[in-house]
């Protein structure tokens, strides 16, 4: 467990590369979740040892309807401290194909986790405002916090590309108009992003 000063806690973050389909899909989250549950508990440890025995020491793949009861399980154990499940950019999870999609079943399995009603079970979910994450996430948040065109996000963006135009070998050679017309169209064109 993270010491912390109420006593213990335990933190899972997944990140939802965009640029990596393995990280873009609830079973691999529900992996990594449990993998980092039980590195940061005994209890969590046990129980994820049961469920790897129960599929023949590794040799059968769980679905994802077996790591679920696994992660509910853990998040039951009554002595454990406060939990923290972190999800970072959800709408990196595809929403273009399979039924459902990828981002559906995510979303699917935040839902579930929320409709536990466990007073110690902490999530935080950072996206961009995607209609289908916004439909589903606003009814089950107790706090929405949207920085999406927030002054300071924009600065921000327009600072980093900034920086990327004036500091690229490449581009130090562009003339001073190419530099200020890429600047402004990225800058407009993130989308608080």
């Amino acid at each position: 467990m993270v010491p912390c000063e109420t006593g213990s806690a335990s933190m899972a973050y997944f990140y939802c590369d965009f640029r990596d389909e393995d990280k873009q899909n609830r079973h691999n989250i529900l992996t990594s979740i449990l993998f980092q549950l039980s590195a940061s508990s005994d209890i969590c440890s046990d129980i994820l040892s049961h469920h790897y025995l129960a599929h023949n020491k590794g040799e059968l793949k769980p679905n994802d309807g077996a790591l679920t009861q696994c992660l509910k399980e853990m998040l039951l154990i009554p002595s454990e401290g406060p939990v923290y499940l972190i999800a970072d950019a959800l709408d990196e999870c595809p929403d273009n194909s399979g039924m459902p999609t990828s981002r559906e079943e995510v979303l699917g399995l935040l839902e579930d986790l929320v409709n536990l009603q466990l007073p110690h079970l902490h999530i935080c979910v950072t996206s961009r405002p995607e209609i289908d994450i916004r439909t589903t996430l606003e009814p089950l948040t107790s706090l929405n916090v949207s920085l999406h065109n927030q002054s300071g996000q924009k600065q921000d963006i327009l600072n980093y590309v900034n920086s990327v135009v004036y500091s690229d070998k490449k581009m130090q050679r562009w003339r001073e108009e190419d530099k200020r017309l890429v600047i402004e169209t990225l800058s407009k064109r993130a989308n608080g992003m």
